[in-house]
């Protein structure tokens, strides 16, 4: 399977990103600027447990509903920071679509990640993206991008990610 078939299924299944830009001349117009804020995603606990099965992370924290009722400051599970970080290229995938023909695309890194606040199973989060830069690379560009991922309702967001993405020539 090809990298256009790939993202096609990505988009199948979260669907076409909100915002389509031609390629990375017009990314770089964007230097500066908020790109997109994507739909809201509840966070439930079926989407935790497969987190922690998959990390093998069972802190009770995350996965002992019975438990977090009895004795969580937070009545109930939370999720991972790191199940709320990796939800990041989802979401960017759903806000940030580059026509531009690409050989691949790579999430190259993050420079800091924050998790601020914690999310309760059963909120609602979203993503806000904001470009900080855009340079060239040997083979092709680098993008940094502040990642705010907030919660409905919420006074303070649940994480703040500089995340790096490289786009390499076709």
């Amino acid at each position: 399977m090809g990298l256009e078939e790939i993202i096609l299924d990505i988009y199948a299944e979260v669907g076409m990103p909100l915002r389509e830009i031609e390629g990375i001349e017009e990314l770089r117009t964007l230097v500066g600027s908020e790109v997109g804020v994507s739909d809201w995603l509840e966070i439930t606990q079926e989407r935790i447990n497969a987190f922690a099965e998959a990390t093998n992370d069972f802190q009770w924290i995350h996965v002992d509903v019975e438990r977090c009722k009895r004795e969580s400051p937070f009545g109930t599970t939370i999720a991972h920071g790191y199940l709320t970080m990796s939800l990041i290229s989802q979401f960017s995938y759903a806000v940030i679509g580059v026509k531009q023909k690409f050989a691949m695309t790579i999430n190259y890194g993050c420079n800091k990640v924050r998790f601020i606040s914690p999310v309760k199973c059963g909120a609602r989060i979203r993503s806000r993206h904001q470009l900080l830069e855009v340079s060239d690379v040997e083979g092709g560009w680098q993008t940094r991008w502040n990642v705010t991922i907030e919660m409905e309702g919420g006074q303070k967001p649940a994480c703040v990610a500089e995340t790096i993405g490289r786009f390499y020539r076709a």
